[in-house]
């Protein structure tokens, strides 16, 4: 009985470890990301994507967005982590400004009444730390528009206006802007 009852234990023991070896060793799968990645796409009217935007989502966490975390007057990634990314796929006018089918940075630099939103060649980049003005394909300015109740995290959508033109919406805290993009002819 003794010896049925030591073997018992020590499967039991084996059996345990065994799995927690295998939960430690298992993949290595990273902890969420505290400003996780997100999309936003304008399809047409015939459900052909127009525009496809690729951006990280910084939470607010009770801070002052504007004029602190985000500094007026500097160029900004317009999110966290990776800069933010815009895929075209039809040429389009963004603010009357010709863009070619292609896939663009986004970076803003925001300022209290308006914002300068900047189309730049240079992709596949961390924050704004390799931005040059050089690769600047677009610079137009929105103005910036308050909503009575807060965002916590940065959040980018398509608004349709007409059958050919939608607005980019890019809002954070209690601001946001409107960035107009119109199908080319």
């Amino acid at each position: 009985m003794k010896k049925l009852l030591i073997l018992t234990m020590l499967a039991f023991g084996f059996s345990n470890s065994n799995s927690v070896i295998a939960q430690t060793q298992g993949p290595n799968f990273a902890k969420m990301d505290v400003s996780p990645m997100d999309i936003a796409l304008y399809r047409n009217d015939n459900n052909e994507p127009i525009a496809r935007v690729i951006y990280s989502r910084p939470q607010r966490r009770d801070r002052e967005v504007f004029g602190k975390l985000v500094p007026y007057g500097e160029v900004w990634r317009t999110g966290a982590n990776e800069a933010t990314e815009v895929t075209f796929y039809k040429n389009v006018e963004i603010a009357g400004a010709k863009v070619d089918a292609g896939t663009y940075t986004l970076y803003s630099i925001p300022e209290e009444k308006e914002w300068t939103i900047i189309l730049n060649r240079k992709t596949l980049t961390w924050g704004a730390y390799e931005y040059s003005e050089k690769l600047d394909l677009v610079r137009v300015n929105v103005p910036v528009r308050s909503m009575q109740n807060a965002i916590d995290a940065l959040s980018m959508s398509f608004e349709k206006d007409t059958e050919n033109s939608a607005n980019l919406l890019i809002g954070w805290d209690k601001k946001y802007v409107k960035v107009p993009i119109k199908v080319a002819k």
